[in-house]
């Protein structure tokens, strides 16, 4: 029997996934001055003996000013390094890969935690707050300070933050680079002419819209190894009327893929806008076609996302060409064995290999026990 398609390994540039579950990114809102400590290793320790072949870590800010929260891993300063390095340590025991999401939060930055309410620490905390920044001076939501329209000068300085955060990240230890240009962010915003009412060269057209987002990834490109991939995160449609559509986001992966980034990790949404947000239903693998659709029309490779849960839909979404990868979360937090489960449901002929060798043992022999029970029986 053929292995199954969601344990086939994969390789990008120099980097190879040995299976296509991957850990997605997630803030945990637990770092100090954007160091990651003892909670970020442990939580990762749970995915990486899991077995899975790669994870993301969560959004990582390029600039102090660039945070979501006060809680966001960062790597604007040298100290940051060894944290990071922790982390990455963790998945290469086991031969896992790991990345890191590199982001600035743009007018969406300066934020309490999601369980203090998420809302603005202009409002919830005005001593903590911090000023924000977008491409133009238009505010996230209702009751969120407006930020300050970014100059064609500071523009470049935040370009070149992403790619010293890159070069650190080099230095971490980390396969691969993603750069985070989806939910409503500053790269984000830069794009969707829902937030983005410039004049000049980074507004206006589609082309000049998307010009921000690629000199980040020709920045990034140019300031890591030849052979280490680049990934992209986006928002590949808005869901707003006026907003990003499918086909905007597969003219920007044609482009982005020419300034280097190897995969589109495809998500949605994180835009507020002047109309209400079309109506959806979050159903398992609702924004698997948008991977589909953008590893189709700007042949690149693509990781599908969205309550993705069951280890069938998984292999059926690598199997017939929609993702090249599949990213699951909330899913790995209920269950971070979701590799051995899928190895078991799937029939790979020893699931239990692909775990640790101590873990390995010992499932085998029990698998081995529960057969000659049953076989008495």
């Amino acid at each position: 029997m053929a292995e199954p398609a969601l344990f086939t390994p994969l390789r990008l540039r120099g980097m190879t996934v040995r299976n296509r579950i991957v850990v997605s990114p997630m803030c945990q809102y637990r770092a100090d001055e954007g160091r990651a400590g003892d909670w970020h290793v442990e939580h990762h320790a749970r995915f990486a003996l899991g077995g899975v072949g790669c994870a993301v870590l969560e959004a990582t800010a390029v600039e102090r000013d660039g945070r979501i929260s006060e809680g966001c891993l960062g790597l604007w300063d040298d100290a940051q390094i060894d944290g990071i390095r922790r982390i990455v340590g963790v998945y290469r025991r086991q031969r896992a890969a790991v990345g890191i999401q590199l982001s600035h939060a743009g007018r969406k930055g300066s934020s309490a935690s999601p369980w203090d309410g998420a809302g603005p620490l202009a409002t919830v905390a005005p001593a903590r707050a911090w000023p924000t920044v977008a491409p133009s001076a238009l505010a996230h939501a209702s009751g969120w300070p407006a930020p300050a329209e970014l100059p064609v000068d500071a523009i470049g300085r935040i370009v070149a933050s992403f790619a010293a955060a890159a070069r650190r990240a080099v230095e971490a230890g980390v396969d691969f680079i993603e750069i985070h240009g989806a939910h409503g962010y500053l790269i984000h915003s830069f794009c969707s002419p829902l937030a983005n009412q410039r004049t000049d060269v980074y507004g206006g057209s589609a082309d000049n819209r998307m010009r921000f987002a690629l000199d980040v990834a020709h920045a990034v490109r140019a300031a890591i190894p030849g052979d280490m991939a680049l990934w992209y995160r986006a928002s590949c449609v808005d869901e707003i009327d006026g907003g990003i559509t499918l086909d905007d986001t597969v003219a920007l992966a044609r482009q982005l893929k020419t300034a280097g980034v190897d995969l589109i990790d495809c998500s949605a949404g994180g835009i507020q806008g002047p109309v209400a947000r079309s109506a959806r239903r979050e159903t398992p693998g609702y924004q698997v076609p948008y991977a589909a659709q953008v590893r189709r029309g700007a042949g690149i490779a693509t990781m599908a996302v969205g309550l993705i849960t069951e280890p069938h839909h998984a292999q059926r979404i690598v199997a017939d060409g929609d993702a090249d990868l599949v990213a699951l979360g909330r899913e790995l937090l209920a269950d971070p064995n979701f590799v051995y489960r899928a190895a078991r449901e799937l029939g790979l002929p020893e699931p239990h290999a692909v775990l640790p060798a101590p873990y390995a043992f010992f499932l085998a022999r029990r698998n081995m026990h529960a057969r000659d029970v049953g076989g008495k029986r």
